[in-house]
């Protein structure tokens, strides 16, 4: 049965007895059973965000959090700190076609970056496309671009609000003139060009209501191929499968222009089918290739019949291996470069080579092959950092790519691909010191003694004295590595005299599949485990203490943050869960969290039913614990972690809390689960966080 709904006017009269003025949360008596466990879940509720009492219970939410947010001393300073870092020039990664380089550019605080032309690497730079008049706000941002072979036209994809629908449109190079070539509804694709450009492919789902297309589950992914100048309604489905709703599809055009390759993938695992179909002659079917589901395989390039792929098959760090689609039996399989004791977790074919990106211990290492797999060059880095980009063709003499660390700002590189010498094109220069800190690696033992990684960035000269204000992040899931970057809003957190720590944690792909695994499913609390033992490292070697760490993370971090202030509330002064995945037995039934099950499992089934529940955040929240200060961060039009995770959590949350620790929740409106996010909402919603830290680590920032 479902009550009556609570008017607006009485969640601003609602008093909590814990010092805070939170809006009265309605509780539903609703309850099932999953394998004979009674799952009760009041605050169902909240996962209809189109519902006016779903909106005026944001709106209360969002007055009270406000209201304490710019209560608090330095707010102001702070975000004066924060404008100042970002205020900084920062351009992209040079893609060449046609003769001509694209590229992007912020001034500083644009909240989009500007998409521009240039005819030479030295030439002035004229503006192609600008997104920032795209919207009145700054919310409508270009998600990609891609010009054709000749550098002629260009299509490009924009999203509105954060959320993960694109349109693909198309321009004119030489005039910028918009085409009337408009795609909808498209979502996890790009565009890939024909070499003639003629069109391009393209995936999509089918159209979904308005009042479903921030939630309504994803299912049924489409690959098309639009011809230019056509309205959408004529492209020609290229392949779909309708006996199974959860393939995805990506469509890529190979360098040569001869083949169409189809990468399909099956929720977030890394594991891929692949087909391609030959485009020499018309109407050719496409064949599979790889169907067996049994192991990544990476498209990398081609030399004619030949296709290389960067896998993981045999080989838990990865390699390299050639198949001859003319006679493709395994036993024919060629390795090009071998697996070795580094993670290989990228290869470009670029120039007639090929330039492989390995993690060592979560840092950049960069090696250059010859076709043949003979080792030609290895690439001298500056220091712990990330190295990426090397882009092109094989017929490209020069490839760009980007180096970052903690402390360095991200310089764009040239490599001259005839004598591998790299010259800096573009290196930022910001109000960040960066002489003045400094990064070291640490390894620590996890509860079962596996040995993590963990990088921690502080102000020079640092007394380990157990007094320092220390933000501990983290991520470990879907094989995502987390490598050193320079961010603005950490250079703030570091000037604020801050340590800044971030832990390598089991799922993530530092070390290959065999740690993703080991971080998945029914061993994922080996993630939080992870993480735990890193504060209790910190804590041990007089870093810092727990009344001045905190903990934060987002996405699949925002649950690792959930989960772990669950587990140990007593460990943390602080806890900052962004975007989280916090309902653990609901997450696959919005959007795309179905493909998330490679990861996490279901509770469709009886054994991971057991695991999740065990550490799922809304549903490990207990009656008399008094759990730590918590700023939860999610936004309205989040449609790949949908909000309902945070708004229930927050309800909950606010429910159970024993003592007067704050528990708040910042809704941004307008946004969605960070891609494409302006400038000036990652300053206000940055500051914000550092705001709330520096209040409950006691630093004084007035």
């Amino acid at each position: 049965m479902v009550p009556v709904t609570l008017p607006l006017l009485a969640f601003a009269a609602c008093i909590s007895m814990k010092s805070h003025n939170y809006p009265e949360t309605r509780r539903v008596d609703h309850s099932e059973n999953l394998h004979g466990t009674v799952v009760s879940d009041p605050y169902r509720w909240l996962e209809d965000d189109n519902a006016p009492e779903t909106e005026a219970w944001v709106k209360a939410q969002n007055a009270v959090t406000f209201g304490y947010l710019e209560s608090l001393p330095g707010r102001e300073r702070i975000r004066e700190t924060l404008t100042g870092l970002w205020n900084y020039e920062r351009w992209g990664l040079p893609e060449v076609k046609g003769g001509k380089y694209f590229v992007s550019r912020n001034d500083g605080l644009q909240n989009q970056s500007v998409l521009y032309v240039l005819d030479s690497l030295t030439a002035e730079p004229r503006v192609l496309l600008d997104p920032n008049t795209l919207s009145a706000d700054g919310t409508v941002a270009l998600t990609g671009s891609h010009p054709t072979e000749d550098g002629r036209l260009l299509a490009y994809e924009i999203s509105a609000a954060g959320s993960d629908w694109e349109e693909i449109h198309v321009l004119e190079v030489a005039t910028g003139r918009k085409l009337q070539d408009v795609i909808r509804w498209v979502k996890f694709s790009s565009a890939s060009w024909r070499k003639d450009g003629s069109g391009f492919y393209y995936s999509r789902y089918d159209e979904p209501t308005e009042a479903e297309k921030l939630s309504k589950a994803n299912y049924f992914h489409k690959l098309y191929f639009h011809r230019l100048g056509t309205d959408q309604a004529q492209d020609v489905l290229v392949y779909e499968r309708t006996d199974n709703k959860d393939w995805n599809f990506y469509g890529e055009i190979t360098d040569d222009g001869q083949y169409l390759v189809i990468t399909s993938s099956q929720g977030t695992s890394p594991k891929k089918r692949i087909l391609y179909q030959p485009l020499s002659e018309t109407g050719a079917p496409v064949v599979e290739l790889l169907m067996d589901f049994d192991a990544a395989y990476d498209f990398v390039g081609n030399e004619g019949p030949v296709f290389y792929f960067r896998s993981d098959l045999n080989a838990a760090r990865y390699r390299l291996i050639a198949i001859d689609v003319r006679n493709p039996a395994r036993d024919r399989w060629r390795e090009v470069i071998p697996q070795s004791d580094a993670t290989l977790t990228g290869v470009s074919h670029v120039g007639g080579r090929f330039i492989a990106h390995y993690l060592r211990d979560a840092r950049s290492e960069v090696v250059v092959f010859d076709p043949a797999g003979r080792k030609l060059h290895t690439l001298a880095l500056p220091g712990i950092g990330s190295a990426s980009g090397f882009g092109g063709d094989r017929a490209s003499r020069e490839t760009f790519y980007t180096f970052t660390s903690y402390t360095t700002p991200t310089t764009i590189q040239r490599l001259d691909l005839g004598d591998y010498s790299s010259t800096i094109w573009k290196e930022p220069k910001t109000a960040f010191e960066s002489d003045q800190f400094e990064t070291r690696q640490v390894f620590y033992a996890s509860k079962d003694g596996t040995r993590v990684p963990m990088f921690i960035t502080h102000r020079k000269g640092l007394k380990l004295d157990g007094k320092n204000p220390t933000l501990l992040y983290g991520y470990g899931g879907f094989n995502i590595s987390l490598t050193p970057g320079y961010s603005p809003a950490v250079a703030g957190w570091l000037k604020l005299g801050g340590v800044y720590a971030v832990a390598n944690l089991r799922g993530g792909g530092e070390y290959g599949e065999e740690w993703h695994a080991a971080g998945t499913k029914l061993v994922k609390q080996n993630v939080f485990d992870d993480f735990i033992a890193a504060a209790e490292w910190l804590i041990d070697n007089r870093y810092t203490s727990n009344r001045k760490l905190a903990i934060m993370g987002g996405s699949n971090g925002g649950l690792l943050v959930g989960a772990c202030m669950n587990q140990r509330p007593d460990l943390f002064a602080a806890c900052l869960p962004a975007v989280g995945v916090m309902d653990m037995l609901r997450f696959h039934k919005f959007t795309i969290g179905w493909a998330w099950t490679s990861d996490y499992g279901s509770a469709e089934n009886e054994d991971e039913f057991r695991a999740l529940f065990a550490y799922s955040p809304y549903h490990n929240l207990k009656p008399g614990t008094c759990y730590p200060p918590t700023l939860i961060t999610t936004a309205d039009h989040d449609d790949r972690v949908v909000p309902a995770h945070s708004f229930k959590y927050a309800a909950r949350l606010q429910e159970v809390q024993s003592c007067a620790n704050p528990v708040l929740i910042r809704i941004e409106t307008r946004a969605g689960h960070g891609a494409g996010k302006p400038t000036s909402k990652q300053i206000e919603e940055r500051a914000d966080m550092w705001t709330f830290l520096a209040k409950h680590l006691g630093m004084d920032v007035e």
